[in-house]
């Protein structure tokens, strides 16, 4: 445990940001599940929507820079991929 008074603080910002950060990463995640599990299902409509829903929040965790671009753009090439094989 840090003695000095910024230290202190430090750590405690550093828990907040971390648990930030976490549900951020948990969400993206959560919204890429939705749309193998809508495309899964068969149901092109909703895909679509998940699909538009977790693009938007891996771009979010991009700039906030949680996940490497190139790892995001591998992610969403493949979820357009899975909805535009739907018939």
């Amino acid at each position: 445990m840090p003695n000095i008074k910024s230290a202190k603080k430090r750590v405690k910002t550093d828990a907040v940001k971390k648990e930030r950060n976490r549900d951020k990463i948990a969400s993206m995640r959560t919204a890429m599940k939705k749309v193998r599990v809508a495309a899964k299902a068969g149901d092109k409509s909703l895909a679509t929507e998940s699909l538009n829903d977790a693009n938007k929040k891996i771009d979010k965790a991009v700039k906030s820079g949680l996940v490497h671009k190139n790892k995001a753009a591998r992610d969403k090439s493949k979820l357009a991929k899975t909805v535009n094989n739907l018939k």
